[in-house]
């Protein structure tokens, strides 16, 4: 999957979880590609194929819109299960009890594909010129890890999770805790996690994924 595709599907995803409502004007081309850490041009790509399938609407000297076709899914799925009220401290309980459990099914699962996705996160995030693209990679490599279980339900349960994650509370938590040097942490604690995958290596992945989780929890929340 080029960089491209990738932009393209993380905007989707913020599109369907009602980050910006139809109508709504989106970042523009220097503020996307200066938060994701890309070129103007990965980011002229990405957009091109959102307005192809009706996402967007771009005028030109004005800038580009949500369109008034585009349907939240995520969000609904939120607001019926009162999810946008989800604390980050409950996040951080459901993530610790869930993500280290679907680790079976990755290495059980998982094909080279897959496996070259992680590492492609691993490497954008590792090479992010800024904290907010580090995040995004960050977020990109759990969700490639959720897809490689090949699972439908879990993908489902990963974007509601996703959802809660694009919440403010937990963004300012994020952005508050982290440093330099945690940043650094966690790429280790990432690279573990896809080595320990692609050894098929289901109890390392999942102890190594608790590790991490808990680290990230201490870290937000000092607990």
């Amino acid at each position: 999957m080029d960089v491209a595709s990738t932009l393209r599907m993380s905007l989707l995803d913020q599109l369907r979880g009602g980050r910006w409502r139809s109508g709504e004007r989106l970042p523009t081309e220097r503020e996307l590609a200066e938060s994701y850490g890309v070129s103007r041009t990965t980011v002229r790509k990405a957009l091109l194929d959102l307005k192809q399938q009706g996402w967007i609407e771009q005028t030109v000297g004005s800038g580009t819109f949500v369109s008034e076709l585009a349907r939240p899914r995520t969000a609904v799925s939120v607001r019926q299960g009162s999810a946008q009220h989800t604390s980050p401290a409950e996040l951080m309980e459901a993530r610790l009890a869930w993500e280290p459990a679907i680790m079976d099914m990755v290495v059980r699962n998982a094909n080279a594909a897959d496996f070259q996705r992680l590492l492609t996160c691993c490497d954008h995030a590792e090479a992010a010129s800024s904290m907010e693209a580090f995040e995004h990679w960050d977020g990109e490599l759990h969700q490639a890890i959720a897809d490689a279980a090949h699972n439908s339900f879990v993908t489902r349960v990963f974007d509601l999770m996703k959802a809660v994650r694009a919440q403010g509370d937990w963004g300012q938590l994020k952005k508050r805790s982290l440093t330099p040097e945690r940043r650094l942490a966690y790429q280790a604690e990432h690279r573990a996690i896809v080595s320990a995958l692609r050894d098929r290596d289901a109890a390392g992945a999942r102890e190594r994924t608790l590790a991490h989780l808990m680290h990230v929890r201490r870290n937000l929340l000092g607990s």
